[in-house]
């Protein structure tokens, strides 16, 4: 199987500062990978240097087989950050649009990309709606929506459900899962060990270093833990 992703020995700091410890992964392809840990553990750092948005301190970096950052990467990945980027002026459908324009998509394509990417996540009702009218669940659903318009065979999602409800919550995940069926590669970061549970393999960082990785099951009998939150407790015990 081939890996989408592939981290060497990277390393990231500020300074002093150390974010990234020399992380070692292998994300498959067609496969949901979550990156779990507190704030501060270097989720988001990860997905910038991904996306070429900052340059590791050192190490190896493969997104798709190409350097982080090329054409390439960026027209086949799609990026859901934590905070929303959207226009708050414009509505649902212009900012899709918008981003489907900055993919490469145009005329009958993109207006089929949107028209898609909206319904998937159950806003075609809200198309026409200024974002800055809609609630801050439906302005993660659009969010949602620019990420994938152009059907990315890489999609990183950072912190994806933060502030939504538990309803929309589900409907997100189910929503993945059905993406990774059909042969996307999902990386998922989240603090939320319950949503955790639904990725195929999960990377569990503490400072800037995995402490851990495998399947939910995996990581449940090596760590003899009843729970992935006692889990992660017990594994960083270890690291202590």
């Amino acid at each position: 199987m081939t890996d989408s992703v592939v981290l060497r020995d990277l390393r990231k700091s500020y300074g002093r500062q150390e974010v990234l410890g020399g992380l070692n992964l292998n994300i498959a392809e067609g496969k949901m990978y979550g990156l779990v840990g507190p704030n501060g553990s270097g989720k988001t750092t990860i997905f910038r240097i991904l996306m070429g948005l900052t340059d590791a301190t050192s190490g190896d970096v493969s997104v798709l087989g190409m350097p982080p950052g090329v054409i390439g990467v960026r027209r086949s990945t799609g990026y859901m950050t934590q905070a929303e980027a959207l226009y708050k002026d414009l509505s649902v459908s212009e900012n899709v649009r918008f981003f489907g324009r900055l993919f490469g998509l145009s005329g009958r394509a993109l207006h089929d990309a949107t028209e898609a990417a909206i319904r998937l996540v159950d806003l075609t009702d809200r198309a026409k709606s200024r974002v800055d009218s809609l609630s801050g669940g439906m302005r993660r659903r659009t969010s949602l929506a620019c990420a994938v318009v152009h059907r990315p065979r890489l999609l990183l999602l950072d912190e994806p459900t933060v502030g939504v409800d538990p309803e929309l919550r589900a409907l997100f995940w189910d929503t993945f899962a059905a993406w990774g069926k059909r042969g996307t590669t999902l990386i998922v970061s989240t603090h939320h060990l319950d949503e955790a549970s639904r990725c195929d393999t999960l990377g569990l960082l503490r400072a800037g270093r995995l402490i851990a990785e495998g399947t939910p099951r995996e990581l449940l009998s090596e760590s003899g833990a009843d729970t992935l939150e006692n889990a992660f407790l017990a594994f960083a015990r270890r690291r202590q």
